[in-house]
């Protein structure tokens, strides 16, 4: 079982490959919104580290980010995953990203418990 308030933490020093014209979502070269995404996910992954069956992972069905400050290249960000919810295979996340003592961004996640090998085999080709 996973407890609510579980949670893990990611830190990203932001490099010219995390920017948003690097990752084509823009064009200015700080942190780009697809690569917080992606920070986010990574943190509720780590938060579930432990907890799930073996045989198991979890995939992402749902991920709402609002990104209100720029982080420039070379600054660090951290973003926490924290399970607000667990209904069945349905995990719900809370999601924080701060950058230094200013917050980022902010959001929620949804991952799905899953069998790997019937997700992996059910994949689309």
């Amino acid at each position: 079982m996973i407890p609510d308030g579980t949670s893990a933490s990611i830190v990203l020093t932001v490099a010219q490959t995390d920017t948003a014209v690097a990752l084509g979502s823009g064009d200015v070269t700080v942190l780009g919104t697809p690569r917080i995404v992606a920070l986010c996910e990574e943190a509720a992954v780590a938060a579930l580290a432990g907890f799930l069956p073996e045989g198991t992972t979890t995939v992402g069905t749902s991920i709402n980010i609002d990104h209100f400050a720029a982080t420039a290249v070379g600054g660090s960000v951290t973003a926490t995953a924290t399970v607000s919810e667990v209904d069945g295979r349905r995990i719900s996340f809370t999601l924080v990203v701060e950058d230094g003592d200013k917050t980022a961004a902010s959001g929620t996640h949804t991952r799905f418990v899953v069998d790997r090998a019937l997700f992996e085999e059910s994949a689309i080709n």
